[in-house]
């Protein structure tokens, strides 16, 4: 497939829009500092007064858009802070879906460019849901679908790490009630971020959230729900490519159901709704077959050493509990 030029201007017509929607998200509550609702509006006390709010939505969410779209063009040091957030964010994406798609064009696998996703902000907390490619032609060979698979996680999680580095270095002292939102939202740190915070003597307990930091932490959560072993996410492709069919059938299960168990864990301690939405996604993704490659040969033990750092990478990036409410 070679991408015509009315094909090349709607992908990248949706990177913008991407772009547009994730630098308002980035300047917005929870990974910015605009709140969603403005000091005046209260906590409802009664129904009336609930269903009152929820009449005013449309006008409050017009309104917010408003002031964020004026405050980005007079405001540099909040334009800094969105662009900042977008632009980082866009590269991890990009990164992660050029992994995918170069890899797909050494192996002649046809495949679409990249799809960004955007989404307006507040419905999307980062103003996108991500990005995907779609595959058109069948998998060659084991090799063609476990390198396909891992060459996204990979070339993204290169690209997070200085990403990461660089919000580490330029996190700003606060107080620990300032880490915790006016939402009461707090993420949890993945194992890496902890890791590189000792490296570079950054206390995460006395720092604050900037844009940096808060696209490297989307980019950690969108890799290891990706590298779950379930269905046709990065990590079922390389679970099928090494194991096999039956293997595969019965890893997406065992996700879905550590996944559950989770989600309910993480509703009664923190209540916390966000491990539905993955449960859901991995149940989704339990019933989707495994398109199976012309060629079955087993790996090699070269990938077989990749896969055990890619492994590496998930648990580097997965955090059972990513966003607590308190």
């Amino acid at each position: 497939m070679r991408p015509s030029a009315k094909t090349w201007l709607k992908h990248i017509a949706l990177l913008i829009l991407a772009f547009c929607t994730a630098t308002m998200a980035g300047i917005i509550e929870p990974f910015g500092k605009i709140p969603v609702f403005p000091p005046n509006v209260q906590d409802p006390q009664n129904w009336t007064e609930g269903f009152n709010l929820i009449l005013s939505l449309p006008s409050l969410y017009f309104n917010l858009i408003f002031n964020v779209a004026g405050r980005l063009f007079t405001e540099p040091e909040t334009l800094r802070q969105g662009i900042g957030f977008s632009l980082s964010l866009l590269a991890i994406l990009t990164a992660h879906e050029a992994g995918h798609y170069v890899a797909c064009r050494l192996y002649r696998v046809d495949a679409t460019l990249p799809y960004f996703l955007p989404m307006p902000p507040v419905l999307s907390p980062a103003g996108t849901l991500g990005a995907f490619i779609k595959i058109v032609s069948p998998m060659p060979s084991r090799r063609a679908v476990f390198d396909i698979g891992v060459a996204g996680p990979i070339a993204g999680f290169v690209v997070l790490i200085p990403i990461l580095v660089c919000g580490l270095l330029t996190m700003e002292p606060a107080t620990p009630a300032q880490i915790v939102d006016a939402q009461g939202l707090y993420f949890s740190d993945p194992l890496l971020t902890q890791l590189l915070a000792k490296i570079t003597g950054v206390n995460l307990s006395s720092g604050s959230f900037n844009p940096f930091l808060a696209a490297a932490w989307i980019g950690m959560l969108v890799t290891s729900l990706n590298l779950i072993p379930s269905g046709q996410l990065d990590g079922g492709h390389a679970i099928y490519s090494i194991f096999g069919e039956r293997v595969h059938f019965w890893t997406g299960r065992i996700a879905f159901g550590a996944m559950s168990l989770i989600s309910l864990i993480g509703w009664f301690l923190y209540s916390s709704p966000s491990g539905f939405l993955f449960a859901i996604l991995l149940a989704v993704m339990m019933r989707i077959r495994h398109p199976e490659p012309l060629d079955d040969a087993p790996l090699d033990f070269g990938r077989k050493i990749v896969a055990v750092l890619t492994l590496i990478i998930f648990i580097l990036c997965f955090v059972p509990f990513p966003v607590q409410v308190r």
